[in-house]
């Protein structure tokens, strides 16, 4: 999160030095600050939209919706709303503020290929997220990320039509401006990789402590890892939210917010030793 700041306060400087005002940076500090906070609580509904998830009641998917139910009861956590995205790929994923405001949903294609034990290994791994207040974490990265690179925008579009602060501040200052507006995009990419990938882990072991199974949790990302878990809506921005990761191969692999399935799995057999 520190980090995320840093380079928020670095673009902010850029933009200072390139107008010579240093009231600007703060501006910066104070405006993505803001922005950050309204995303922290628009990005639940934005990333359940972005997915094509529906809503579901019980009548509508007795199997799942019971999971969830007695996983919020098994935990005492408050019911999470119950979604369903129309998918092919084998996936889910969690979102939202807190434990009252939490959404769950899985594909139809976990749906399909999970046996009961499986799924139910799954969902409780997803219902980890919202105990750990994980969703509230990533939540927050995908402010800050979205933050970023709407600054990057903005130092992009200065340099290219501000023509006499350009003239002003000589080359060096558009070379370094054009550098970071496209260096800090990844720079932030990779940081919510790094915070992603440990909350992996840990709602790995939250779900296999909840069902005292880590043995059904182990089986169905061995499953996932025999199967492409790329979903058709391709979104970065909500990546790290799914159990699996969800993009397709390529530079989504250099940056990736999940670690790899065979070291779960190796995590989740040592801990069936210790139940």
């Amino acid at each position: 999160m520190v980090l995320f700041v840093l380079v928020i306060w670095g673009l902010g400087y850029l933009m200072s030095v390139y107008y010579g005002s240093t009231g600007i940076m703060w501006g910066v500090l104070v405006g993505a600050s803001i922005y950050a906070f309204i995303q922290y609580f628009i990005a639940s509904k934005v990333a359940l939209t972005m997915n094509g998830a529906k809503e579901i009641q019980k009548k509508d998917n007795p199997r799942l919706y019971r999971m969830v139910e007695n996983l919020s009861i098994t935990n005492g956590m408050p019911m999470p709303k119950v979604y369903v995205v129309d998918d092919p790929a084998p996936n889910a994923f969690a979102t939202g503020r807190d434990p009252k405001h939490a959404h769950v949903a899985a594909t139809t294609g976990i749906l399909d290929l999970m046996d009961d034990r499986e799924l139910n290994a799954v969902m409780a791994h997803e219902m980890g997220h919202v105990q750990n207040y994980d969703i509230r974490v990533m939540m927050i990265v995908f402010g800050l990320v979205s933050a970023i690179g709407l600054l990057a925008d903005i130092l992009v579009r200065m340099i290219w039509f501000g023509g006499d602060a350009r003239d002003k501040g000589g080359p060096w200052i558009v070379v370094i401006g054009v550098a970071a507006a496209i260096i800090t995009p990844l720079v932030a990419i990779v940081i919510q990789a790094a915070i992603s990938r440990q909350r992996e882990y840990l709602a790995d072991a939250t779900g296999a402590l909840t069902t005292r199974d880590s043995e059904a949790l182990a089986s169905a990302l061995e499953k996932l890892g025999n199967v492409s878990t790329a979903t058709k809506r391709q979104n970065t921005s909500t990546a790290h939210l799914f159990f699996a990761n969800p993009l397709k191969g390529g530079f989504a692999k250099l940056f990736s917010t999940h670690p790899p399935m065979s070291e779960r799995v190796s995590r989740l057999r040592k801990m069936s030793t210790k139940m």
